[in-house]
């Protein structure tokens, strides 16, 4: 059962209205209406309040309703993990590349549109979108910073409340235009990455972003050694749908990853799976070398 066929079951044995959630989550009533319709995703339980909210005036157990959407969520990703990825849409494209330290604008959008969505593209916007994200998590319940921001959005604050909620389960294969410029364009003031070391610098527009200078280096690394497995590798493994026929090779790369804070999810370990075995990722053996 989705969670939008549970939810309206509920509002009928409580005789209430979908505008009751809407107000119960601060939310604009055209979302709720998209959501109960299955137009729209259910937002990730991780990076919401409205799942505590709603459940309030639905009457139901904590965690209850989080729980249906994190199930509705993988199975939709399971659904959709074998598409290849896109290129950006036109106008996300230009609103990062404008953002983009004058100077260098012009390589940039060169290495861009060489590809179709390509390594670097993608890893300046996965890193614009980190930090969006970051600040918007930060302040999800802050009603000033997000009257500001919906001031300077021109929305209302319920619009903004399901925009940044829609930000929030954004990723750089599904990003929109309406999404993501109307978050994106206010908060990132500017970017600058170096190309031979890819340090990227980013500042926020500092009216509504603490700490609006960030800075990423990368520094490479031998694998440390570890006898503890990561939960997402193990879970990866026991999923014969997800793991299918990864030969020793495969698994070997795998557990040689290393990561940060954050923990990798099986899908994760499956994607990179996917890359490893796409022979687009990899160039031929110079065989003149060889010889």
């Amino acid at each position: 059962m989705t969670i939008a066929l549970f939810i309206k079951n509920r509002l009928k044995e409580l005789r209430l209205g979908q505008k009751d959630l809407a107000r119960a989550a601060n939310v604009t009533d055209s979302y709720i209406s998209q959501l109960m319709a299955n137009k729209k995703l259910p937002p990730a339980p991780n990076r919401t309040d409205m799942y505590d909210k709603i459940s309030r005036v639905l009457k139901l157990p904590d965690g209850h309703l989080a729980k249906l959407a994190d199930l509705q969520r993988r199975e939709h990703l399971k659904k959709q993990l074998g598409d290849q990825p896109g290129p950006l849409l036109r106008d996300v494209r230009e609103l990062i590349l404008r953002k983009c330290n004058t100077a260098k604008n012009g390589e940039i959008r060169v290495i861009f549109e060489k590809q179709p969505f390509g390594e670097l593209e993608r890893f300046v916007t996965q890193k614009l979108l980190s930090v969006a994200k970051g600040v918007a998590r930060q302040e999800l319940d802050n009603q000033v910073w997000m009257r500001q921001v919906a001031r300077i959005s021109k929305k209302t604050y319920p619009q903004m409340r399901v925009t940044v909620l829609q930000f929030l389960d954004t990723t750089i294969f599904d990003l929109s235009n309406d999404n993501c410029i109307a978050f994106l364009d206010p908060l990132i003031e500017s970017w600058d990455i170096d190309l031979a070391t890819f340090c990227i610098e980013i500042v926020l527009n500092r009216r509504i972003a603490p700490g609006y200078q960030k800075r990423f280096e990368f520094i490479e690394k031998g694998p440390a050694s570890s006898t503890e497995e990561e939960p997402g590798l193990t879970e990866f493994l026991k999923d014969a749908s997800l793991s299918g026929e990864a030969t020793e090779e495969e698994i070997a790369f795998l557990r040689a990853l290393q990561f940060g804070a954050r923990r990798p999810t099986a899908f994760y370990y499956y994607r990179e799976l996917q890359s490893l075995r796409d022979p687009l990722h990899f160039r031929a053996p110079d065989r003149s070398r060889s010889r």
